[in-house]
């Protein structure tokens, strides 16, 4: 309705009250308060619904975040790792090299010493170690497994 209608009907109404018997008026006071609570209790539901909404919305909302979140970071860290298992993979690789040219140059020695070889001293092809030989990361020792200074042995105890 309009407001010049509400109004106009707003005073018809309070003119028909005035001129109404006592009963008549119980009635409608009743009817009126009935009314007004229903209204009250009516706004408050939808005011508290819609909080409520709200706040599922947004907690919803935080939890699709920070889902995304940790998937972002686990795949970081992930490659992180990979990264540095690589590195370590070729250090290790660079490092049986070494070794092997080291034990070279000590059976070079040796060979000197030693005219003839036996069998025994020639190595099969399964004796070669390559990189697959290098630990996974769940073999790699973690920082909870080294060892302080308290935990070694000395020569007196």
């Amino acid at each position: 309705m309009s407001k010049p209608v509400k109004k106009a009907v707003g005073k018809m109404a309070k003119k028909a009250y005035d001129h109404a018997p006592e009963p008549v008026k119980e009635k409608v006071k009743d009817t009126l308060k009935e009314k007004a609570k229903e209204t009250f209790v009516n706004s408050v539901e939808d005011g508290l619904q819609s909080k409520a909404n709200e706040a599922s919305e947004k907690l919803e909302n935080a939890k699709e975040k920070n889902a995304d979140n940790v998937h972002t970071k686990a795949e970081e860290a992930k490659e992180k790792v990979q990264d540095v298992l690589l590195s370590v993979r070729e250090k290790l690789g660079n490092a049986k090299e070494a070794g092997e040219e080291f034990q070279k140059k000590i059976s070079s020695s040796n060979d000197k010493q030693t005219k003839v070889k036996g069998v025994g001293n020639i190595k099969g092809a399964s004796d070669i170690k390559s990189s697959f030989n290098i630990k996974s990361s769940t073999e790699i020792k973690s920082s909870e497994n080294i060892k302080s200074s308290k935990d070694i042995k000395t020569i007196c105890s």
